[in-house]
């Protein structure tokens, strides 16, 4: 099953992220969200279509949500996560005051 994370632009739930335990990513719109006209797409890279979006690495758009450097130095140490686990940063960081609209909320297994 992996890892899921809902998330939200401006507060709405927009899709669903997920980490299989295959290391697969997988990205799809909340069926709502979708059918909703007035309700953009969160990115130009994964644009409002009622598919799964499927990639080996993170996708670019959720890797930028994360920080840079010794911001990022500092985060891992903090939390204990490797520098290398994109993922389990992001969940980790991105559950509110990111830059831009979008949040990141872990589900629970």
């Amino acid at each position: 099953m992996g890892r899921r994370a809902e998330i939200y632009n401006n507060g709405i739930l927009a899709g669903v992220l997920k980490k299989t335990d295959d290391r697969e990513f997988i990205f799809h719109y909340d069926e709502k969200y979708f059918n909703d006209s007035s309700k953009s797409a969160i990115s130009l890279s994964l644009p409002k279509k009622q598919i799964e979006f499927r990639s080996k690495n993170l996708f670019p758009f959720f890797f930028g949500l994360l920080s840079e450097g010794v911001n990022k130095q500092t985060q891992c140490r903090i939390l204990h996560i490797d520098e290398n686990d994109h993922f389990s940063l992001l969940l980790s960081t991105a559950q509110s005051d990111t830059i831009g609209s979008i949040t990141v909320k872990e589900l629970m297994p």
